[in-house]
């Protein structure tokens, strides 16, 4: 069986776990406990080892996939030339009062909608990224459960209705039925924990699943008014705000870049990170992404483990962590997996937490800034903190680092990171002024002048019309540099931000309006890589004014609320911010 097209895969899931499910009803990834495990279901990187858990028509189909309006939970519709079938993919979640319990498990129900259709159902784990050892055997209480070992891993799997599902040769379990119009079959799976999954139970479960994320939208657009009351985007905003959701972990608020590792920036390329964790640079747009949703409890948290990593001393600051406050993120490679499309490596881990990127230190001090402004309040250690970092500043900012894009060679002078520097000592003597706290005034207001000059000195090429992405250049271009009037560093229609938009659109605007992050990058990069929404959103931004500096804890103007949208997280996930169904026509295999 062939690669699966990342357009066509759905994301289920619940605080901290995600499972990507195809349009052929087959969950391909999915890492137990948590987003960062070891995969249990891998087929996304190796369509032959990874191990997968599928649920659809053995017969050839059309198959639309949607999710449940304003809900997680995903549907999978298929129809063959006998009858229709919906499957309907969650993770449970249960409530009691104001609690919530994210339960370890993917419960599958298979309704037949129409007519008849002969199903199947697979069930291929192979646990720790296909490295150990499964068995797959019957239980004694039950032929309709199964308990699926390796390593010191186990799940356990239950079904309810006309379909026996038995284990088979190769360390799997199969079962086959005919359906019928209003049969239905439930598939539980479960992690680590046995508990009994009876119809009523998950009927009950499912109820309660749908309930708790209608909740949460609905609490969403009541304090989100300016950006979903007559919206056209209304959909998609919704959507965004929903899968934002499923990446942030509930103990440590922290958030999850993607749910995935080593999708390649091109298929066949070696550029296949892992991006299971959380980046600190990531902070201001997601501090703004939040507080734009109305989601101020998710912010709170997002802001103590903000000030938890801004406690550390700023030498020790790492540009990213593990969302459970992991500091040590070793990679390395799983040479035994193809790759997504054949693009190898496979990599878990990612070296990059052990870099010099100087713009991690802008991006706390901005992410402090922008909570300030929605009613968080300074204490005296977070002063401390905030000063330690500007002081740090102070001292490194002319050295060169790994930049934004996290380059493995040769360190350089980047814009970016000048920039972030810039943005550190501006918003510390910002805070600094408008709070009346203690500070080195002269040394940090001459070391933000060093830094403008620095940067509008050697940063600017007149011969690019642009400003570049390092110091010592005439040919690099970056997108990272629409960033320039978003921080307030040049006002919008200053006439180089001008021409170096101007230069973006030309130079790095792809035919689907999305916006390359760099081109002419040797010996990187020759040729423009990886567009981007989120750049796309930096374009849009760019042609905005910039916002007048405001005092913290000051709430932001309606309007600015609204239009600061464009700003969410970059996040690299398979079509999750889409509600549109995607349809296509396949023969399934069946044993």
């Amino acid at each position: 069986m062939g690669y699966t097209p990342l357009a066509e895969y759905g994301l289920i899931g619940n605080d901290d776990r995600c499972a990507l499910v195809s349009s052929d009803g087959s969950i391909d990834w999915c890492c137990f406990p948590h987003v960062a495990s070891p995969s249990v279901f891998g087929r996304l990187l190796d369509t032959d080892r990874g191990g997968h858990f599928a649920v659809r028509p053995t017969d050839s189909y059309d198959s639309q996939q949607t999710y449940l309006d304003r809900t997680n939970i995903l549907q999978t519709t298929f129809e063959t030339d006998s009858g229709r079938a919906v499957l309907t993919d969650f993770m449970p979640v249960s409530t009691e009062g104001s609690k919530s319990t994210f339960q370890p498990a993917i419960y599958r129900r298979l309704r037949c909608a129409a007519g008849t259709l002969r199903v199947e159902c697979e069930i291929v784990p192979r646990f720790d990224y296909a490295r150990a050892e499964t068995s797959v055997e019957s239980t004694d209480q039950s032929p309709d459960r199964l308990v699926a070992r390796g390593g010191d891993e186990t799940l356990f799997v239950q079904s309810h209705g006309p379909l026996e599902i038995q284990p088979s040769a190769d360390d799997r379990a199969v079962g086959f039925h005919r359906l019928t119009e209003g049969e239905t079959i439930w598939v539980g799976l479960q992690y680590d924990e046995y508990t009994e999954m009876l119809p009523e139970a998950c009927r009950r479960s499912l109820t309660e699943t749908r309930q708790y994320w209608e909740e949460w939208v609905a609490a969403f657009e009541e304090s989100a008014t300016e950006i979903v009351d007559d919206n056209p985007w209304y959909e998609q905003v919704v959507r965004s705000g929903l899968v934002l959701k499923l990446l942030i972990n509930s103990g440590s608020g922290a958030i999850y870049a993607a749910p995935t590792t080593s999708l390649p920036e091109k298929y066949g390329g070696d550029h296949n990170w892992d991006y299971r964790y959380n980046w600190i640079r990531d902070a201001k747009f997601t501090v703004q992404a939040l507080y734009n949703f109305g989601r101020t409890e998710e912010a709170e948290r997002y802001f103590e483990w903000f000030r938890t990593v801004s406690d550390d001393s700023p030498e020790s600051i790492q540009p990213l962590y593990g969302v459970h406050g992991e500091t040590e993120l070793t990679e390395f490679e799983l040479d035994h997996l193809t790759g997504y499309r054949h693009s190898a490596p496979v990599r878990v881990g990612n070296a990059a937490y052990s870099q010099q990127q100087t713009d991690v230190y802008g991006a706390i001090v901005q992410g402090i800034y922008e909570t300030l402004q929605h009613g968080e309040r300074l204490s005296d250690a977070d002063w401390e903190s905030v000063r330690a970092i500007v002081d740090h500043v102070c001292e490194i900012w002319d050295e060169p680092d790994a930049g934004i894009w996290e380059f493995r060679g040769t360190q350089r002078h980047y814009l970016h990171s000048k920039l972030l520097c810039w943005v550190a000592v501006d918003r510390g003597l910002t805070l600094a002024q408008q709070l009346d706290r203690t500070h080195p005034a002269d040394r940090w207001e001459s070391t933000r002048e060093a830094i403008r000059t620095a940067i509008l000195e050697d940063g600017y090429s007149e011969t690019a019309g642009s400003f570049v992405q390092h110091f010592g250049t005439d040919r690099a271009l970056d997108a990272s540099c629409l960033l320039i009037p978003i921080y307030e560093f040049l006002p919008a229609d200053d006439p180089r931000v001008e021409s170096t938009l101007e230069t973006v659109i030309e130079e790095l605007l792809d035919e689907d309006g999305l916006v390359y992050r760099t081109k002419y990058t040797d010996p990187f990069h020759p040729n423009p890589t990886l567009s981007c929404c989120v750049r796309s959103g930096w374009s849009t931004r760019s042609y905005l004014p910039a916002e007048p500096s405001r005092p913290p804890n000051c709430s932001r103007p309606p309007s600015h609320t609204a239009r600061r949208l464009d700003c969410s997280p970059s996040v690299s996930t398979p079509r999750p911010a889409s509600c549109s169904a995607t349809i296509r026509r396949r023969s399934a295999i069946s044993g």
